[in-house]
């Protein structure tokens, strides 16, 4: 069977609309052999996915082969913003046209997986499990979106076959690449915080944007865009009848596609604390929801981990509010600061002994210590470096690693999956709003043997890796 072009893809498809105009854009292209390229395929190329394509245009490394998209329409905007970033560019590049066009991965590892040396994963949540799998199994280079996967059980087959394999991995948790993550583990191991017992984060609900809760359930039955493939689109999920508030973009708030808003954000929120005070896995997880339900995500919730002692580290207690009157109340050192700041809706403070230390944003971007005092003093005794700085983000450095030209990237699945899996617990305990005992060893709750079923790795017929 001959793999479609893009001419081809949209001439054959029977998802396609009657005629598409795609303009070209164009790929990275470096002089040198052609087998000294670093043959990439994407699978999910629309909305976040084009994050990815737009990086791997940008390396002269890079040789784009492959792209899986169960939605044209998302296509066709992908190859539009391909050209407009295109426009300008000094880059010596490659006609588009000649990457293939899949809308089923399954079948474009079947049939295309000796073309390619890396692949990338930006699809729905539910997604995210079975095209990582595959591609390690054909031993493929991973960089896969956050939340790493929808369950417990996934994360860790991940990481045991990227560690079989030997392959270079990657969450997309960009936070874990900046320099501000680095300050806070640094500040921290320096003692400008003292002992951490105590860690609050807070979010507001989804926009509209990316879910809208629905008014009541079940939805009412809509027939899908003649563009998407909603059979491949729900995948390894219970089929359902099609609805346009799920696809394409605001999946994020229904449990059987996305993993909320905790799973949306904590990989960026949390990541800080969880690397700066080394938090491994929690003892317990419990939520306080303002509803359960096994379809949507809860309005407003209080997720409680609780971490025990690590050595010399004492146990933490970290909490995670989101929805609407859930963000804390200003810190009160905070009233020596000449501007008063308020908090932003997104932020993460850990509550040290000596001093609180701050990241405003969902993002560990831009920390601080709470008190103008405690910020000038901190400014005037800065600790010294001592963790390697990443330059050019998170997907430069899985390719400096794929090129042997760096070290294993930091939201490597040994370190993304622990983090993944804290994440994704809470979301098990606001899902069914139950407190959860955790053995981290084992990978199992083993106060109610029932909640494992959302540990566990599950599919439907087809499509069990």
């Amino acid at each position: 069977m001959n793999t479609p072009t893009r001419r081809t893809f949209l001439r054959t498809s029977a998802l396609a609309t009657a005629t598409f105009a795609l303009p070209r854009f164009s790929i990275g292209q470096a002089g040198g052999a052609a087998n000294s390229k670093i043959n990439v395929a994407c699978i999910g190329i629309g909305n976040r996915g084009f994050y990815a394509v737009s990086e791997l245009m940008k390396d002269p490394r890079v040789k784009l082969v492959a792209f899986c998209d169960v939605d044209q329409a998302l296509v066709e905007k992908t190859y539009q913003r391909g050209a407009e970033l295109k426009k300008g560019s000094a880059l010596t590049c490659a006609d588009l046209p000649t990457v293939r066009l899949f809308r089923d991965y399954r079948e474009m590892f079947a049939t295309f997986a000796e073309k390619f040396d890396a692949v990338t994963v930006s699809t729905p949540d539910h997604h995210h499990y079975p095209a990582a799998m595959l591609a390690l199994k054909h031993g493929k280079h991973v960089y896969v979106e956050k939340p790493l996967t929808h369950s417990v059980g996934e994360a860790r087959a991940l990481r045991a076959m990227a560690k079989q394999k030997g392959v270079v991995t990657q969450m997309g948790n960009q936070g874990r690449a900046t320099e501000g993550i680095r300050l806070m583990r640094e500040w921290v191991k320096a003692g400008v915080v003292g002992d951490v017992r105590e860690v609050v984060a807070w979010s507001p609900e989804f926009s509209s944007t990316y879910f809208l809760r629905p008014e009541q359930l079940p939805l009412e039955k809509q027939t899908p865009p003649v563009t998407l493939d909603w059979d491949l689109w729900c995948g390894p999920a219970e089929k359902r009848a099609y609805h346009e508030t799920i696809a394409p973009v605001r999946w994020r708030g229904w449990w059987h596609f996305g993993n909320g808003m905790l799973g949306d954000w904590a990989c960026h929120t949390l990541d800080a604390p969880f690397w700066a005070l080394d938090l491994g896995a929690p003892s317990s997880v419990e939520a306080k929801v303002s509803d359960v339900s096994d379809e949507v995500t809860p309005r407003t919730a209080e997720v409680t981990y609780r971490f025990p002692a690590r050595g010399k580290l004492p146990p933490v207690k970290l909490t995670w509010r989101e929805g609407p009157g859930t963000k804390p109340r200003t810190p009160r050192l905070w009233e020596d600061d000449p501007k008063k700041p308020g908090l932003p809706e997104r932020g993460m403070m850990m509550l040290g002994e000596k001093n609180t230390l701050y990241a405003p944003g969902g993002r560990p971007d831009s920390p601080r210590l709470v008190g103008t005092k405690a910020m000038e003093e901190l400014k005037q005794n800065r600790p010294a470096p001592t963790i390697p700085r990443v330059l050019g983000g998170p997907m430069k450095e899985w390719l400096n690693a794929i090129a042997k030209e760096g070290p294993m990237p930091g939201s490597n699945f040994e370190y993304s999956v622990p983090l993944s899996e804290m994440v994704l617990l809470g979301v098990l305990a606001m899902r069914t709003g139950k407190r959860l005992e955790w053995d981290g060893k084992s990978g199992r709750v083993t106060n109610d043997h029932a909640l494992n079923l959302y540990v566990d790795i599950s599919a439907r017929s087809g499509w069990r890796v």
